[in-house]
């Protein structure tokens, strides 16, 4: 297979395993999000840095990525290896965001509030995207950025939610 089965990412060849093939849009994304991380300027709160960076990250992934992801979600939904898979491949990604945010903070970010807005900010960003999947891509292009706009909104009210 060649880059033009895989458009905007690194082809098949550059691929460990199958998960890792059928995960190529999850590890896009995740790619994206750590370069933009890397090189943006990240001002303020932690959480609106990261939410600004997703945002610009959004913009500029390729057209194709949004249905190559819907697709994957879907499929990774009914299958329980490919979600393990995710879960662990998350994971070690939510663990290099922080890594990375922890660099850039010249090693003095708390590690405990670090490691919880990165979490945080997976959670915010992970629930709309998934929303966007099972509603079959609604908004096309720009709705998982609306939708993750939506949910970073709405994280005060997630806070003092009641019991």
């Amino acid at each position: 297979m060649s880059k033009r089965t895989f458009p905007g990412t690194p082809g098949f060849r550059n691929c460990r395993t199958k998960r890792d093939v059928a995960l190529a849009s999850d590890s896009d994304l995740w790619s994206a999000r750590l370069d933009h991380v890397a090189t943006a300027e990240l001002t303020g709160p932690l959480l609106g840095a990261l939410r600004a960076v997703q945002r610009t990250m959004l913009d500029a992934m390729f057209p194709d990525w949004g249905r190559r992801f819907r697709t994957i979600r879907e499929l990774s939904e009914s299958d329980p290896v490919l979600q393990a898979y995710s879960l662990g491949y998350r994971q070690d990604a939510a663990r290099a965001l922080a890594g990375a945010v922890h660099t850039r903070a010249g090693g003095q970010a708390d590690e405990v509030r670090l490691r919880l807005t990165v979490k945080i900010f997976v959670a915010a960003s992970r629930t709309p995207f998934l929303s966007w999947t099972t509603r079959g891509g609604e908004g096309g292009r720009v709705g998982p950025g609306e939708r993750v706009d939506a949910a970073f909104a709405g994280l005060p009210a997630v806070l003092t939610e009641p019991a």
